[in-house]
């Protein structure tokens, strides 16, 4: 059985509807397009926002690094020092004390 078609007065009420929604698209891409820019912009100053602070971060790194670099060698210095005179009273010691000769044992 073949479907009777739709009444014409049906017809044109759905195509009316149909048209009205495809005239509110161009609002509605106005809308998105709208949103699109404005998350652009969020999204921009947000990466800055970050890019700053990661360059702020590294920035206190290198120079946490440096001072304790800095300490480290100073530290160094101290201890090179220590050793270099505990050799030298070492070496003063041993050209100090006279070598006593060893006693002739008696048999």
């Amino acid at each position: 059985m073949p479907m009777s078609p739709q009444p014409l007065e049906s017809r044109v009420e759905a195509l009316e509807d149909r048209v009205t929604r495809l005239e509110a698209l161009p609002a509605r891409i106005d809308s998105v397009e709208s949103q699109i820019v404005q998350l652009r912009s969020e999204m921009h100053g947000e990466f800055s926002a970050v890019r700053a602070e990661m360059r702020q971060l590294n920035e206190e790194t290198r120079r946490e690094m440096r001072q304790l670099n800095d300490e480290t060698r100073r530290h160094m210095l101290v201890l090179h020092e220590e050793v270099i005179g505990r050799i030298a009273m070492l070496q003063e010691g041993l050209v100090e004390k006279p070598r006593q000769p060893r006693k002739k044992r008696r048999p």
